[in-house]
């Protein structure tokens, strides 16, 4: 699975993005696609998952009712809407899939396939 993610930007404090993923190439394979993102000096961490078998999402607690995954499954493209975006979401983004078990589905370790990220900075 090839993937190209897309939509970063600079912003401020309060506004929305929308990030967009791209996938290509064996996607029949891949039962997830997620956002993950990396802050200067920091770990990357999980953002969302979408499950492709079903469209159940999953967020980490800090963008629950400001983020919103979706899918155009005849895109084969997953978008992420930011909404009232804070300066704490500075990072860069990068979109992932693969075929991770429930319990797994926040590891990056689960994710075989990556986008080249795309950069969010939000300014206060």
């Amino acid at each position: 699975v090839q993937l190209q993610a897309s939509g970063g930007g600079s912003v401020q404090a309060g506004a929305s993005l929308r990030l967009s993923c791209a996938a290509s190439g064996r996607t029949f394979s891949a039962r997830a696609m997620a956002w993950f993102r990396q802050a200067p000096g920091k770990e990357r961490e999980f953002v969302a998952a979408l499950r492709l078998d079903g469209g159940y999402t999953y967020y980490t607690d800090s963008v629950k009712g400001r983020f919103t995954l979706s899918r155009d499954r005849g895109m084969n493209t997953m978008y992420l809407q930011m909404n009232t975006l804070e300066p704490e979401d500075t990072a860069v983004y990068y979109c992932a899939a693969g075929s991770p078990i429930l319990s797994q589905i926040r590891a990056y370790s689960s994710y075989r396939s990556w986008g080249q990220g795309t950069l969010v900075t939000v300014s206060s």
